[in-house]
């Protein structure tokens, strides 16, 4: 795990060892630079030792020095692409680098390279020969790869902060980015905070012509599901068992390490399948588990967590974060965060992977089980908002809403409440709709009355309407589904947790994105994963013979914190960004800490922009 940076044109080495220095927490084992100033051609690395701890350095090249790369990420099946080039008569100078896979590979097979990796990754091929570069993010992003197209410039790094440590690159905040922050709760790729940045789509490349400037972006995957309509109920036992094979196999993939390996664990199906997978292949008291716990007993998971360690005998870790340290941990966070996130879990991911970090380098993740076996609550909800559309007026609806607004707030962790409420928001619109507008951090009037602009619906959620329109099932489930792993889990989840973990020099690996296991679910019929109000169905099915039943049974927390208790006791910045209306941001407030209205998503969202738009050229300004 590393960081990258670099450019080609304006600029010079000052540049870069700026960019590279801005991305030490994610590299804190060694650098890395290749200068070439006649060509303009720079590139930086910052490395964090994994695998091939002795001869990993970077940029590596080839034999010839004509292609060069920097790297972010684990390539899980490069043994096996190292024997097949060797077959193919490439000669490997290392011994077991993944990095040099990259080197040979892009050789052998160019462009197409992408498409052959099982794993995360982001990285930057410079091909001398044509004078070109060639730049990657894998199937689900992730590892982050941003970049800045400018006359006489293009740069690229794994995070935004260093990417515009280059003198040509200002931070003037991208308002329209901020829309859709507050319409999502993140900032969905390609767009990135500020004015001409972007984010590299998840399974994309690109190629950029060095001499011309031209660049030509290429989409080699992109999560769709194709299910297999021939497979019925007595497939079941064949498919439970195929998908504890494959589960099996991704754990044992993610546990080739020089460095030593935990596993994140929460009490929920997702991890606890890793550790049952991971105990398969490593003796139970050598793993060691980690988990984070509130003070706050409907947020608190770590009782299930323990019960599940002591099950199988792990050596167990686990912290508990409660108001005071939330407090201190506030500021901290998100001034490091990069980019803004409307999801306060930050803060326990962020504490999780610190502990996490004093013990091993390398955790294993549940991360992606709810969304490809449809573990969240609007999968719950699709069939009734089905039936509520159909059956309830729409002035009866409007009445309805007013009634539930005016229900008073409850901080418990997916309140009654918080789900009725947000429930009757998404019923207003139609059902391309439904989806984002329930897990919004505020109404589209309300980001117009922040903006002091006009915001129509449909262009805010273009995306998510783009998504379900295109999608070639007429499932409701299926286009949830979709959803979820294209846009919650890609710019949310998995950011969020790249985020947490590298602000500590953590590698963490999502075991639910194996490429095999994901080609599993794609083909899996939905009625495998949400069957008669179950979710994660055949998950549920597969892990019955390795999990406790209580474990198997027990209701859904999902990783939240008390929010909307603790806002009440955070300090407050005293301005905003320019170009947000201060009175709006005074009424949320006001309305946050009377109970009239739950503010809370969108407020963190705004407390996440501010930290990261600090200093940027588009000003802050007081008032609040």
């Amino acid at each position: 795990m590393c960081g990258i940076a670099g450019f080609t044109g304006r600029g010079d080495s000052t540049d870069l060892v700026a960019m590279t220095e801005a991305l030490t927490h994610r590299g804190p084992d060694g650098e890395g630079s290749f200068i070439d100033d006649e060509k303009a051609i720079y590139l930086g690395h910052r490395r964090l030792a994994i695998l091939d701890i002795a001869g990993g350095h970077q940029p590596m090249w080839s034999e010839d020095g004509k292609v060069g790369v920097v790297y972010n990420g684990e390539i899980y099946n490069h043994l096996e692409l190292r024997r097949e080039l060797e077959r193919k008569g490439h000669v490997f100078r290392s011994d077991h680098s993944d990095t040099e896979v990259l080197v040979h590979g892009y050789e052998e097979w160019g462009e197409s390279l992408p498409e052959r990796l099982n794993a995360m990754f982001a990285f930057a091929i410079y091909d001398a020969t044509r004078q070109r570069l060639f730049l990657a993010r894998d199937r689900f992003g992730e590892k982050p790869l941003y970049y800045a197209q400018l006359p006489g410039l293009f740069a690229f790094a794994s995070e935004l902060s260093a990417l515009c440590r280059h003198r040509g690159i200002a931070r003037n905040v991208d308002l329209r980015s901020v829309q859709k922050l507050f319409a999502y709760g993140y900032i969905p790729a390609p767009r990135a905070l500020f004015e001409n940045t972007r984010k590299l789509p998840a399974g994309h490349h690109m190629t950029v012509d060095i001499a011309g400037g031209d660049i030509r972006i290429t989409a080699y995957w992109r999560f769709r599901l194709s299910p297999d309509n021939g497979l019925s109920e007595k497939d079941e036992p064949r498919l439970v068992e195929e998908l504890t094979h494959l589960l099996s196999e991704a754990v044992r993939r993610r546990t080739i390490s020089d460095v030593p390996l935990g596993v994140l664990l929460s009490g929920g199906i997702d991890s606890g399948a890793v550790l049952s997978q991971l105990a398969r292949h490593v003796p139970a008291p050598s793993i060691k588990s980690f988990t984070i716990g509130f003070t706050e007993p409907s947020f608190d998971e770590a009782p299930q967590a323990r019960e599940l360690a002591m099950a199988f005998g792990t050596d167990h870790k686990e912290q508990r974060l409660d108001l005071d340290r939330a407090r201190e941990l506030v500021p901290r966070v998100l001034r490091r965060l990069d980019e803004p996130l409307g999801d306060a879990s930050i803060l326990p991911t962020y504490l999780l992977s610190s502990f996490t970090r004093r013990d091993v380098t390398v955790a294993l993740s549940g991360d992606g089980g709810d969304e490809l076996f449809a573990g969240y609550d609007p999968f719950k909800a699709l069939t009734p908002a089905r039936l509520y559309a159909r059956l309830v007026p729409s002035g009866v609806h409007r009445g309805l809403k007013r009634l539930a607004d005016c229900l008073p707030i409850s901080t418990r962790n997916m309140s009654f409440e918080f789900k009725l409420k947000r429930a009757l928001a998404g019923m207003s619109y139609g059902p391309a709709l439904w989806n984002p507008v329930w897990m919004a951090p505020a109404s589209s009037d309300d980001i117009g009355a922040l903006l002091e602009t006009e915001v129509r619906p449909e262009e805010l959620y273009e995306e998510a309407i783009a998504l379900w329109e295109s999608s070639p099932s007429s499932s409701d489930v299926d286009r949830t589904l979709e959803f979820f792993t294209n846009f919650y889990l890609q710019d949310d989840i998995l950011a969020k947790v790249d985020r947490a973990a590298m602000m500590v020099s953590l590698e963490t690996r999502a075991v639910f994105l194996d490429n095999d296991l994901v080609d599993f679910c794609q083909r899996l019929p939905h009625r495998f994963k949400f069957r008669n109000g179950v979710r994660k169905y055949i998950l549920r099915k597969a892990m019955t013979r390795f999990l406790p039943q209580t474990t198997l049974t027990r209701r859904k927390k999902g990783f939240g914190i008390p929010l909307a208790r603790w806002l009440k006791t955070l300090d407050l910045p005293t301005h905003t960004v320019r170009g947000l209306s201060c009175t709006t941001i005074r009424r949320w407030w006001q309305e946050q800490r009377s109970g009239r209205m739950d503010r809370r998503i969108a407020l963190w969202a705004w407390l996440s922009l501010q930290h990261c738009a600090s200093g940027s050229r588009l000003d802050c300004h007081g008032g609040l």
